[in-house]
């Protein structure tokens, strides 16, 4: 299913300590905007916020090595899903539009999307973020890098066979709408006519790790721990 993306990025996922080194202002406090003065004050200027996008096919285990990521390296866990499920619950407009546009099957419009995600960033401490699920699409990216005005830092894809992320989807007894059997063959559809150009955009930009995404949680975990080890050690 993903040969293609494999191909892009084996030699990107292989290299990512030496990758890595060269990426030393990820780290570094860079700013963005003017300081501003109040009362003679200078106000500092804003760090420019560290991102990762976390991409996979539903079922693909990436929320589980989300939670591991963020227990480990204390990242900011934002999820376009849980996002979007919590509108929903919420009973809004957009809450309704979202909820009929999940059931069939379909991709959320991008600037909603977006305005949850940037909502909770503005009102997080933490300046570090692990996106998950988020961006499915190109236009999904192009939104995203128009309204938020940065591009992640790095791009983790797990990469996992149809036939297990279907098993574990219809395994998982979490009570959520688009856990049937026909839904879910639509979102793995869906999953890779569209998200395949977000993954190859960002392998050509030497920003895509690809992770192989069967195994035990901590077997496919020790693939991704040196990625954010190695930008700890150069920060």
């Amino acid at each position: 299913m993903w040969r293609r993306v494999a191909s892009l990025s084996s030699f990107i996922s292989s290299s990512f300590v030496a990758q890595t080194a060269s990426r030393l202002n990820a780290w570094e406090p860079l700013t963005t905007g003017i300081a501003k003065q109040a009362n003679g004050v200078v106000v500092p200027k804003e760090k420019t916020p560290f991102i990762t996008f976390v991409l996979g096919g539903p079922g693909s285990g990436k929320g589980t090595q989300c939670i591991k990521i963020v227990e480990t390296f204390g990242l900011r866990h934002l999820s376009a899903g849980d996002l979007l499920r919590r509108e929903i619950a919420s009973n809004s407009a957009d809450g309704a539009m979202i909820l009929n546009t999940i059931k069939e099957g379909k991709i959320v419009p991008s600037q909603v999307t977006v305005k949850l995600i940037q909502k909770e960033m503005e009102s997080s401490d933490n300046n570090k973020f692990l996106i998950d699920g988020f961006p499915r699409t190109e236009e999904n990216r192009v939104s995203f890098e128009r309204i938020i005005g940065v591009e992640p830092n790095v791009v983790l894809f797990f990469d996992c066979p149809e036939e297990e992320m279907m098993k574990r989807l219809l395994n998982r007894n979490q009570g959520r709408v688009d856990d049937n059997l026909e839904t879910i063959k639509k979102r793995l559809k869906i999953f890779e006519a569209l998200s395949l150009p977000v993954i190859n955009y960002y392998s050509q930009k030497g920003k895509l790790y690809t992770i192989k995404a069967v195994g035990t949680e901590d077997e496919i975990f020790e693939q991704v721990r040196p990625i954010f080890t190695a930008f700890e050690a150069v920060g």
